[in-house]
C-alpha cells in the first residue's frame, strides 16, 4: 500500500507541476511512472506493476464509458461517415508506409516490417480520449463536434492495428494468413462489438427503469458488466474467430443509455467523471513504467526516428483524406491531424511481443537484434509522440477550434 500511496502522491505532484508550466498534466503522470519505474529509481514493487497493468484496462474502459455517455444520436448521424474513415484510413496508410520502408530500406523481412508498422500505427485512446472530453467540456469545437469525431475514430483505429499486427505475426510464426478472417472478420467484429454494446445498453435502460438502485450501485453494475464484456472479447477462442471491437461496444452502451434515458446518462457521467480522477493516475503512471529506456538501441535511433517521421506524415495525410467531404475547415482538419499523433497504449503493451516471440522460438527466422529494433521504435514512438500530441492538443485546441457552448 505504501507503493500505491507513493505513486498517487508523486503523480498528483507531477500533474500539478506540469500544469503549472503550461503543459498537459497527463505528461506529469507519465513522467512519474518513468521516474519511479525501471528506467528511473525502480522503486515500484513488481507486484504493484502487475496491478497497474490490470487496472490500466479498467481505466481505459472508464474513459470510453464517459465518451459514450456524451455522444448523442444527432451527433453520431452528423459525424458517422468521417469518424468511420478516421478509424480506418490513417491507421492503414501509416502502417503500410512504415511496412514498405522498413522492408525495402532497413533490411526487415516483410512480416517483420508489417509487425513493426502496425504496432506503431495505433493511436492512443488513453491520451486522445481524455483530451477530447476536456475540449468537449470547454465547448471548443462543439458546433461541428470535432472532439467527438476524433474520439470515435480513435476507438476503431486500435482494432485495425492490432488485427493486422496479428496477421503479420502469424505469417512470421508460419501459421499462414486467413484472409477471410481479415476481410470479413474485422468489419464483422466492429458490427458485433457495436451490436453487443447496444444490447447491453438497452438491457441497462430496461433494468434501471424498473428497479431502483442508488446511482453509485448503477455505476458499479455498469462498470462490472463492461469489464466482463471486454474480458470475454479478449478470450483466445473469441479472438481467433472474430476480433470483436469491445472498446467500441463499451462506447455504444453509453450511447444507448444517453439516447433512451438521458437523465440517468447525465448522472452516471458525473459519477464516472469522479472515478476518472483516480483511474487516470494509475493509467498514465503505468504507461510511464512501460517506457524502458534501457532497451533503446543507440545504433537504431536514426532508423527509428526516420520511420516515425514517415509514419506520422502518412498518418496526417490519412486524416486529411478521411475528412474530405466533411464540413470541417482547414484549421479544424489540422487540429485533427495533431490530435491523431499520440501513441502510448498499444505500443506499451505490444512493443516487446516480437522479442518475446523470438525468445519463445515462435519467430525462428527473426533475430533478437531485429526484434530489439522493433521494440526501440515502439518505445521511441511513446517518448516522442505522447508529449508532442498532448501538448499540441492543449496549445492548438483554443487556437484552431471555435468555442461553441
Amino acid at each position: 500500500m505504501v507503493d500505491v500511496a507513493l505513486i498517487i502522491l508523486c503523480a498528483l505532484l507531477g500533474n500539478y507541476l506540469f500544469n503549472k508550466i503550461g503543459l498537459p498534466g497527463i505528461l506529469g503522470m507519465i513522467f512519474t511512472g518513468l521516474f519511479l519505474g525501471p528506467s528511473g529509481l525502480n522503486v515500484i514493487n513488481p507486484e504493484i506493476t502487475v496491478v497497474l497493468k490490470e487496472f490500466k484496462t479498467v481505466a481505459l474502459i472508464v474513459i470510453l464509458i464517459r465518451a459514450g455517455l456524451g455522444i448523442s444520436k444527432t451527433t453520431l448521424k452528423r459525424i458517422g461517415g468521417p469518424a468511420l474513415r478516421m478509424g480506418f484510413v490513417p491507421c492503414l496508410i501509416e502502417g503500410a508506409v512504415i511496412t514498405i520502408f522498413a522492408w525495402q530500406y532497413f533490411d526487415f523481412q516483410l512480416y517483420e516490417a508489417g509487425m513493426l508498422g502496425f504496432i506503431v500505427a495505433a493511436v492512443s485512446p488513453a491520451v486522445v480520449v481524455p483530451s477530447m472530453l476536456l475540449l468537449k467540456e470547454s465547448g471548443l469545437g462543439k458546433k461541428k463536434e470535432v472532439p467527438t469525431l476524433i474520439l470515435a475514430g480513435a476507438s476503431l483505429d486500435d482494432v485495425i492495428a492490432i488485427t493486422l499486427f496479428g496477421v503479420f505475426a502469424g505469417i512470421g510464426a508460419g501459421l499462414g494468413t486467413n484472409w477471410t478472417y481479415v476481410v470479413v472478420g474485422v468489419p464483422a467484429g466492429i458490427l458485433l462489438g457495436s451490436l453487443g454494446g447496444a444490447l447491453i445498453g438497452y438491457a441497462f435502460v430496461w433494468f434501471f427503469k424498473r428497479f431502483h438502485l442508488r446511482d453509485t450501485l448503477k455505476v458499479i453494475v455498469f462498470l462490472t458488466i463492461a469489464i466482463v464484456f471486454y474480458d470475454l472479447s479478449e478470450l483466445p477462442v473469441v479472438k481467433k474467430t472474430i476480433p470483436i471491437a469491445a472498446l467500441l461496444g463499451i462506447m455504444a452502451i453509453g450511447y444507448i443509455i444517453l439516447d433512451k434515458y438521458e437523465v440517468l446518462a447525465t448522472r452516471m457521467a458525473a459519477k464516472f467523471g469522479k472515478i476518472w480522477v483516480f483511474a487516470e493516475i494509475l493509467l498514465f503512471v503505468y504507461i510511464g513504467t512501460e517506457v524502458h529506456l534501457d532497451v533503446i538501441d543507440p545504433s537504431s535511433l536514426g532508423m527509428a526516428v526516420g520511420l516515425l517521421f514517415l509514419g506520422l506524415s502518412a498518418r496526417s495525410a490519412g486524416v486529411w483524406l478521411s475528412l474530405i467531404g466533411s464540413d470541417l475547415n482547414a484549421k479544424e482538419k489540422v487540429f485533427c491531424m495533431v490530435a491523431y499523433l499520440p501513441k502510448a497504449t498499444v505500443q506499451a503493451a505490444m512493443g516487446a511481443v516480437p522479442l518475446a516471440m523470438v525468445v519463445a522460438g515462435k519467430l525462428t527466422q527473426t533475430s533478437e537484434a531485429t526484434a530489439q529494433k522493433i521494440l526501440t521504435v515502439a518505445v521511441l514512438s511513446i517518448i516522442l509522440t505522447a508529449p508532442l500530441g498532448a501538448i499540441g492538443i492543449k496549445l492548438l485546441g483554443p487556437k484552431l477550434l471555435k468555442e461553441n457552448r
